[in-house]
């Protein structure tokens, strides 16, 4: 017989596999969790399935730059050399401005465990992300919708305070002028991600039976390294140029969010959205040269949780 406990994980995660493996690996954003923490020895799972929409990428894919991605690659792949020039310049650019923030569709599977009264932590597997996480409760009772704590009821305030960490190898999306941009530029990277989100929310319910809304602020760090390793690219003079060694760069981004708790007990849909600043600095680039990127990041999601209580 297949357990209660076992069944709400097949429905949780089987269906959403196929969709998963739609999504481009990247640091996951979105902040689906409210100011209450995962009660004691309880457990929380769900996915989310969301898009990540950066104004930086955005501005460096014009049609132009596509059709030079194109021509470049053809002839680097017939074995004709290619000339550095203002187009690869920005193919570089473009490079960077997807790895520091991709457009793309992104997705994670989690899971969440009360490990103290007032503290969870959780893992995400976001398709080639490892995120590590934990969340101290500020304010609020800590029960459950069973046994609530003194003073849960609709309109109880919560707040938590919580910690991310996110590592990744990244690499451009196989598709369209990114791969052409790749196979010429033989460009690499990986980064490593900090969140620390501040969280307010009102519950639905006692101790969010019903579910809550939860708003608050987010800070984030990065820290990228990445490179440039041409093998068929020249300057004016004929030279062939030279690889760009790994290069390190951090920036800090700044930003908001909000989200929706919806449902009953053991099983609630969470949709969400975040808005994030970042100005990610200046990159170097091959010849010598180097470009500077800022912009605006808009995360909106979806998702599905369930509710693992200590006790059936």
């Amino acid at each position: 017989m297949i357990s209660p406990r076992f069944a709400v994980f097949r429905f949780a995660f089987l269906p959403a596999t196929g969709l998963l493996l739609l999504a481009s690996c990247a640091a996951p954003r979105a902040i689906t969790t409210s100011g209450k923490v995962t009660p004691l020895h309880e457990f929380r799972a769900g996915y989310n399935q969301g898009y990540n929409i950066a104004t930086a990428p955005l501005a460096k894919a014009g049609t132009a730059l596509k059709d030079a991605a194109q021509a470049a690659a053809s002839s680097s792949s017939a074995g004709d050399s290619v000339r550095y020039d203002s187009s690869i310049k920005n193919l570089q650019a473009a490079a960077l401005a997807y790895l520091l923030d991709p457009v793309q569709a992104n997705a994670d599977f989690f899971v969440r465990y009360g490990a103290l009264p007032r503290l969870d932590v959780g893992y995400k597997y976001a398709f080639g992300s490892h995120v590590f996480d934990a969340q101290y409760q500020l304010l609020g009772p800590t029960g459950t919708p069973e046994n609530p704590g003194r003073g849960a009821a609709t309109g109880t305030t919560y707040a938590s305070v919580g910690l991310q960490f996110a590592t990744q190898r990244a690499k451009l999306p196989g598709f369209g002028f990114l791969d052409n941009i790749n196979s010429v530029l033989n460009f690499s990277a990986s980064r490593n991600d900090l969140i620390i989100p501040l969280t307010v929310s009102h519950s639905f319910g006692a101790e969010e039976e019903a579910g809550a809304f939860s708003y608050g602020l987010v800070y984030a760090h990065s820290w990228v390294r990445y490179g440039f390793a041409p093998g068929n690219i020249y300057n004016d003079n004929g030279e062939l140029l030279p690889a760009l060694p790994n290069q390190r760069r951090n920036y800090s981004s700044f930003g908001g969010f909000v989200n929706l708790k919806l449902g009953y007990r053991y099983v609630y849909f969470v949709p969400a959205l975040s808005i994030f600043y970042q100005n990610y600095g200046d990159y170097a680039l091959l010849n010598g040269q180097s470009t500077s990127l800022s912009g605006l990041t808009v995360v909106p999601s979806l998702g599905v949780q369930f509710r693992l209580p200590a006790q059936w």
